[in-house]
């Protein structure tokens, strides 16, 4: 029931109680004295009233009046009382509603890193609870995402008893349950697989091997199709078939492309595209070979303005940069034609790109050593070019780089 239908109905019946007052008023004008029928006994056929305190009231055409107008007063509060009522319980089931498909949007949100804390239904509330029951010195070590001023992680422990009512009644629900269950089993998985994406040739295998396994269950998951990009990419790395790596870096590029198509906001997922792009220009025509680059680079700069702290990112950005400096003339040609100009770019901004992943995080990379002392050596400094070689060799691990 609307606002305006609640105005309606009492509007309707303020008007129809009016009438009996009028109705009543004439009565006692026009009633000849002797009449056998009282105002009292007319108005004690509603059991609402007390007969006998009306009719002692209404010894006059006046009282009878002021007796009725209370009586219509005491009506309209008590309609408007269960109005009231209606009105909240409405609220209450439009919040349930709501709160239900929220509830995989949120703890999705949460898998794959994203910050803001949203308290969308009480079953969120009791499990942010349980955890700072199960973990009591947690408070002090929280991320700033569980901590942020007092509308997270801490007021969930403040919250009224009669709330703590409702998320128990909320937790009972079988629906609530098995989410529950399907989402820790999704970040289990997650966390196993990134575990195992930086373990060995045969770690990565098996993180591969149990994406696979889950991919129909999670097939609509960013964070899970992100994930199955990059495995994609480890095995490519590993094969030294050319067959098999074309097909595994066009599976790769398939599955960035849906992750981004279900949530454009991820990083990781246009970080993986963009990587995609880059294997796949190994395979192809200079044509598409271009194509791709400009792909890369698209993907690429939205990942750095959604994850902007990372230098791998820029690490990425250098060797496009470093690529596009040193295309062939027939390249530039063959861009200018398909796309109206070619890609450009310079030495000098691929060394910008590879000295900012080395202020992030020095020591970050041995490709990244490499290429700056390949940029100074373009740039004829000598000098920072023996410098950074000798960084290169310096750095005794060796992991695969990306394109």
């Amino acid at each position: 029931m609307s606002h305006f239908e609640n105005k309606g109905l009492i509007l309707g019946v303020m008007a129809g109680t009016a009438g009996i007052s009028l109705f009543l008023v004439w009565y006692h004008k026009m009633r000849k004295p002797g009449a056998a029928v009282s105002t009292p006994a007319l108005l004690a056929v509603d059991k609402g009233f007390n007969p006998v305190g009306l009719q002692n009231e209404a010894h006059s055409e006046q009282g009878g009046v002021l007796v009725l107008h209370r009586r219509q007063l005491q009506i309209l509060e008590k309609l408007n009382g269960l109005l009231v009522s209606v009105d909240e319980l409405k609220r209450e089931v439009k919040f349930l509603k709501e709160a239900i498909p929220k509830l995989e949007e949120l703890v999705r949100a949460e898998l794959q890193g994203k910050g803001d804390v949203q308290r969308v239904s009480p079953s969120h509330r009791a499990t942010r609870r349980r955890k700072a029951e199960a973990a009591p010195g947690a408070a002090e070590t929280t991320s700033s995402e569980e901590a942020e001023s007092e509308g997270g992680y801490i007021t969930a422990h403040t919250d009224t008893e009669g709330e703590s009512e409702e998320e128990k009644e909320w937790m009972k629900s079988p629906y609530v349950v098995v989410r529950l269950e399907e989402e820790k089993e999704l970040f289990n998985l997650l966390q196993r697989v990134d575990s195992l994406h930086k373990g060995s040739e045969d770690d990565k295998k098996e993180s591969f091997r149990l994406l696979l396994e889950k991919e129909d269950k999670y097939e609509n998951c960013a964070g899970f199709l992100w994930r199955v990009a990059r495995a994609y990419g480890d095995l490519f790395e590993m094969t030294t078939d050319a067959e098999e790596k074309k097909k595994y870096v066009t599976d790769g590029k398939i599955k960035a492309e849906k992750a981004i198509q279900l949530d454009a906001r991820n990083a990781e997922s246009h970080q993986w595209f963009a990587i995609m792009c880059g294997y796949m220009s190994q395979f192809e025509s200079v044509q598409n070979k271009i194509r791709n680059g400009y792909l890369f680079k698209e993907h690429l700069d939205k990942a750095i303005e959604l994850k902007p702290q990372d230098p791998f990112l820029y690490y990425l950005n250098g060797r496009w940069c470093y690529s596009v400096a040193q295309l062939s003339w027939i390249e530039k040609k063959v861009a200018a034609a398909l796309f109206g100009a070619p890609p450009t770019s310079t030495v000098e901004e691929a060394l910008q790109n590879f000295l900012k992943a080395e202020e992030m995080c020095p020591g970050y990379s041995k490709s990244n050593y490499v290429y700056l002392a390949k940029c100074y050596n373009d740039l004829g400094q000598k000098n920072n070019a023996l410098k950074y070689c000798d960084s290169a060799l310096s750095v005794l691990s060796v992991t695969n780089e990306v394109i």
